[in-house]
């Protein structure tokens, strides 16, 4: 159980990550180079998060498969 609570806590921090990088940019920071450092960081936690949510699918798709019977 522990892995699942790992996984939970790293998607949450990584979600709440992007959020903060996404407000940084709502804001108009000008600075290019640290611009392009969150840009790149937020799709590194993008994919992060789509992978997780992509799990988090196909568990649901198997568990509804197992439970139609």
């Amino acid at each position: 159980m522990a892995t699942v609570k790992n996984n939970k806590a790293d998607f949450s921090k990584s979600f709440e990550e992007l959020e903060q990088i996404t407000e940084w940019f709502e804001k108009g920071e000008a600075n290019l180079d640290e611009g392009l450092k969150k840009f790149e960081r937020g799709l590194e936690l993008a994919k992060i998060c789509k992978n997780k949510l992509s799990e988090v699918e196909n568990k649901i798709t198997e568990l509804k498969k197992k439970f139609e019977d």
